[in-house]
């Protein structure tokens, strides 16, 4: 890869995508990895994809955790995943939520999903090509953050969204699908 091009991102949510969800995890104790995640991230990294997780974190802004429980939280998750040969290049998140938030985090914020804010951060931050990028998410708000960045591609991955996402996206049952496709844009095939 030239040194000067832009890189390209899989983009992650946390939760709900990377680890299971659990409502507002705060503890390493109860971080269960998403089938596939494994598979995909291994996947995206031979590929010259830069891993990068994305996450509204409303557990903050609703004072059932602090930002330092946040940072441990993923400390814990980032060595798990390097076991596996696994590097997270970026992790932001977004502590603030409009109307549940307490303190100075009620407030709405660029940063929060739907608004594109820490996807064009992760741009400037790591010298992304966003067209070149791909997001999975599991929720509508992910498919309209990866949608206003401009992305080339969003995976909606299907059981928490009850109604159908608005918005350019493909539908997914597995992460297992994401990393297919991944395969099938892959100039060369890998062994």
């Amino acid at each position: 890869m030239n040194p000067s091009a832009p890189n390209k991102a899989l983009f992650l949510d946390r939760d709900g995508v990377v680890n299971h969800e659990v409502g507002y995890l705060s503890r390493s104790e109860d971080v269960r990895w998403m089938d596939g995640i494994i598979p995909l991230c291994l996947t995206a990294q031979s590929l010259g994809y830069k891993l990068v997780v994305v996450t509204n974190q409303s557990g903050i802004a609703r004072g059932l955790y602090t930002e330092q429980d946040f940072q441990t939280l993923m400390a814990f998750m980032r060595a798990e995943l390097d076991r596996d040969g696994i590097t997270l290049d970026a992790v932001y998140h977004c502590p603030y939520h409009p109307r549940e938030g307490i303190g100075e985090y009620k407030r709405e914020h660029e940063d929060r999903k739907p608004s594109p804010g820490m996807l064009r951060r992760a741009a400037r931050d790591l010298s992304l090509d966003l067209t070149q990028s791909i997001l999975v998410g599991d929720r509508c708000s992910d498919i309209a953050a990866a949608n206003a960045a401009g992305l080339q591609q969003a995976f909606l991955l299907a059981g928490t969204e009850s109604a159908p996402c608005p918005g350019s996206h493909k539908p997914v049952a597995t992460l297992t699908e994401v990393e297919h496709w991944l395969r099938s844009q892959s100039p060369t095939p890998n062994p």
